[in-house]
């Protein structure tokens, strides 16, 4: 039985491979098709109107040559040479009619007859008996009153000819005869019909060569664009080392190749990082998870019998589902600003005023971990559209991280300026810098920490997306967040927010508390160098 299904698994396979292949040839067939119908066929369409409109002027330029050829013979010394002969006998006519057409200087190109008044033939220039016939264009010149007449069409003999006729000039109002020149067409015909047979072999050679490039260049680009989408379905079936070839060409498909690696690459790196913020919040929420479950099972055990121990488990515990919630809180945040929806509840604030509050929260920690927090901000009042909230968030995670990579003994600076605009003076830029003295980040590396789930040094606590969220709720207040550092020196992180612009008054009461937090660093201050 399990050698019956691998044998059908494999036939499915087997089936599956040439409806691929059929996949494909399909593709290869339509570009071929589309371009056949958009280019070829036209192409073709218009060598052939082109070669009728040839053909059609070669016509015209040499029938018109035959129409000046046929009227040019008769003129008025035609009608004094038949002036002597009209009115007289028919034999006499007929006599000069020969003499006429034997002194006919064209008859290698024409024939020409000598028509009498009733419109037999008297004699032609070819030799032969004329007999009887109908001659349309004598019958027009009767009527016409140019008294000429023109002709194209066939002959009795099935000759394609072309003529024109000249009536004689008139006695006593009597028609005496006419003058009929005859040029074949056959010849030229044949002339014509060997040009278009000639421009249509051109043309075939044309459109044959054009054929052969254009599916040679069709071929360069199906080619490498089926080998590009079979390298997007294997990176879509998770295969994320697949890479396009290497460009050959300084083309759009060289530069989609190149496109596709990237693409590949950054799906890697997100991938890489996405996996590594998994591991890294799995961490986050299991160490407090631990700790908090490990702590109530031993407040369960020793709660009547020990306060002490009570009581720091249960600060333990707080302390942990603190530390929870912030993970929480940042997977909310990370969520949102992934669907767009992470939204300000806007209000009037003074954002230097936020930023003296997350200090004053800060100066404990910084006591308690031994390293030195240095505070710099004007007295200007910095009123904006904001959400307090959402800026003190941007605020605590700066600091958190200043803190977070900076050893015992370190140093963070904040610093804060106001620089009014030059274009309008009710506008200013509230720049925050915020340095620390901690490991620093690379060269390599510095452009992605704002990246989501992305870590510089993953064995520091923390998930990975605050900066991300902090940046966002940033461009969200229509500031700007930058990062610059240098390994092993230390990071400053720059925080510009667009703020109405109050110059300080020399009356203008200074707040309490921006004085208590001078006259404490002031103090700190005097009290390290007293150390010193």
């Amino acid at each position: 039985m399990a050698l019956f299904k691998k044998k059908k698994k494999e036939q499915q396979v087997e089936n599956a491979a040439p409806s691929k292949n059929v996949e494909h040839k399909k593709q290869l067939s339509g570009i071929t098709r589309r371009w056949v119908l958009n280019t070829l066929i036209v192409i073709i369409i218009a060598l052939l109107i082109f070669s009728v409109m040839i053909l059609f002027f070669l016509q015209n330029y040499y029938y018109s040559t035959v129409d000046v050829k046929l009227s040019s013979q008769y003129s008025s010394s035609v009608a004094n040479y038949f002036s002597s002969y009209t009115g007289s006998t028919p034999e006499r006519f007929e006599t000069g009619a020969r003499e006429f057409v034997e002194n006919f200087s064209q008859k290698d190109i024409m024939e020409v007859w000598v028509i009498d008044g009733n419109g037999k033939v008297v004699v032609s220039s070819s030799g032969f008996e004329i007999p009887d016939q109908d001659i349309p264009d004598f019958k027009e010149a009767l009527k016409s009153e140019s008294r000429s007449a023109s002709y194209t069409g066939n002959n009795g003999y099935g000759e394609n000819i072309k003529s024109e006729t000249f009536l004689l000039p008139s006695v006593n109002g009597k028609e005496v005869g006419a003058i009929r020149y005859i040029i074949s067409l056959d010849s030229i015909n044949y002339q014509l019909a060997m040009f278009f047979i000639l421009i249509l072999i051109v043309f075939a050679i044309i459109v044959i060569l054009i054929t052969l490039s254009g599916l040679f260049f069709i071929q360069s680009i199906v080619r490498p664009v089926n080998e590009i989408n079979e390298i997007a379905k294997r990176i879509a079936q998770g295969d994320l080392t697949a890479r396009a070839p290497p460009r050959e060409h300084n083309d759009e498909i060289g530069e989609l190749c190149e496109s596709i690696n990237y693409m590949a690459e950054e799906i890697s790196s997100s991938d890489k990082m996405k996996n590594d913020f998994v591991s890294t919040v799995s961490h986050e929420m299991k160490t407090p998870l631990t700790a908090i479950k490990g702590w109530g099972e031993t407040i369960l055990d020793v709660c009547e019998t020990d306060p002490a121990l009570t009581k720091r488990g249960i600060e333990v515990i707080i302390n942990e589902s603190a530390r929870l919630t912030g993970v929480v809180e940042d997977l909310l945040d990370l969520s949102r600003i992934v669907n767009g929806r992470l939204t300000l509840r806007t209000t009037r604030i003074d954002i230097l005023a936020e930023l003296d509050e997350t200090i004053f929260v800060f100066k404990d920690r910084s006591m308690r971990e031994g390293i030195e927090l240095i505070y710099n901000a004007p007295h200007n009042p910095t009123p904006a559209d904001g959400d307090p909230d959402r800026i003190k968030q941007v605020f605590v995670n700066v600091l958190d991280n200043a803190f977070k990579y900076t050893e015992q003994g370190g140093k963070i600076s904040v610093l804060a300026r106001v620089i009014p605009l030059e274009e309008d003076n009710t506008k200013a830029n509230l720049k925050i810098y915020v340095e620390d003295t901690g490991c620093g980040i690379s060269e390599e590396e510095l452009p992605k920490v704002k990246k989501k789930f992305y870590k510089s040094n993953i064995s520091v606590r923390g998930s990975g997306i605050g900066l991300a969220v902090c940046d966002e709720i940033v461009n969200m207040h229509g500031g700007t967040l930058e990062i610059e550092s240098e390994l092993g020196v230390g990071t400053c992180i720059t925080i510009t927010l667009p703020v109405d612009y109050v110059e300080l008054q020399d009356d203008l009461p200074i707040p309490e508390d921006v004085i208590k937090q001078s006259e404490t660093l002031e103090m700190r201050s005097e009290e390290e160098n007293g150390t010193a």
